[in-house]
């Protein structure tokens, strides 16, 4: 069993902090926006005062918090994980934040010392609490296997996609399609309801065909159902497709279509889930599908 330090105890962070202790892993948490979870202190989780004491006290040290300049503050910020690492220790990035950045942040804990993995994941809320997200790793063989057993505690689809940054660009991919994935459903269920078929009907027969998808289930029984409470909220969801059109101009390359996802997700609720991408089509068409 291993000392693991936990930052970022929130929607996704708190099952998947609990699947670690559940399997007698020692945590140390911290308080990142709200204190950590009372279940996981009740249950022998110690709650330090600094992502610096979590270094300290852990042997790994997980993070999972929501962009780019909260993980370098929580990584290099004052009393920081990087002040309490000492080497030999690894640090394990599991938010979904910058590729360049992240190849930048691994550099600086790997020159104290430590070793660095990028794992951001897919799945949800959903799949943080039943232990079936997918885990997208940037890092060395060597210290992806180290890091495996933690991940198959939290998730199903564990691959090692590259170096450092590696997972993260795999990220960025995963959420241009899930985003696109959830327009085109949207665009679906908005047309077959506008011309008068009713659209739970219409979801349940295309699950059987080539149209079948997890969004197709999941987000688009949402959609249906009007249960917008997030799962996964639209303001994250445009913090990650801002990644992938800002590294799409670096690269020369164009992605029409996920700007034009980014421009409806723009006419919604930042804070609702990113299901309800599909109040901006119902806005242009004029029609409520519930």
């Amino acid at each position: 069993m291993s000392n693991i330090g936990f930052i970022g105890t929130g929607i996704m962070g708190r099952p998947m902090a609990g699947h670690l202790q559940a399997a007698g892993h020692q945590l140390y948490l911290c308080r990142h926006r709200t204190p950590p979870p009372e279940e996981l202190v009740s249950s022998g989780a110690v709650e330090c005062v600094s992502a610096k004491e979590v270094a300290e006290q852990a042997d790994i040290v997980i993070i999972m918090v929501p962009d780019t300049p909260q993980v370098e503050s929580t990584l290099f910020g004052e009393a920081g994980v990087g002040a309490g690492l000492s080497p030999g220790k690894l640090v394990i990035d599991m938010s979904s934040i910058s590729p360049i950045e992240t190849r930048a942040f691994a550099a600086r804990i790997n020159d104290l010392g430590c070793d660095y993995l990028d794992a951001p994941v897919s799945g949800g809320e959903v799949g943080a609490k039943s232990a079936s997200l997918t885990i997208m790793v940037g890092g060395s063989e060597t210290v992806f296997q180290k890091a495996s057993p933690l991940f198959e505690l939290m998730g199903k689809n564990i691959t090692l996609v590259g170096e450092n940054g590696a997972g993260q660009t795999c990220k960025v991919a995963n959420q241009i399609i899930v985003a696109l994935t959830i327009e085109a459903v949207g665009e679906a269920l908005v047309f077959a309801s506008k011309a008068g078929v009713d659209p739970a009907r219409v979801r349940q027969a295309l699950m059987g065909g080539f149209a079948g998808s997890k969004i197709l289930e999941v987000h688009g029984e949402r959609m249906i159902n009007r249960t917008f409470d997030p799962g996964f909220r639209i303001g994250l969801h445009q913090k990650d497709l801002n990644l992938a059109l800002s590294g799409a101009r670096a690269l020369g390359v164009s992605l029409p279509n996920t700007a034009t996802a980014q421009e409806l997700f723009n006419a919604c609720d930042g804070e609702l889930d990113h299901s309800a991408l599909i109040t901006a089509l119902e806005g242009l068409a004029g029609h409520e599908i519930g």
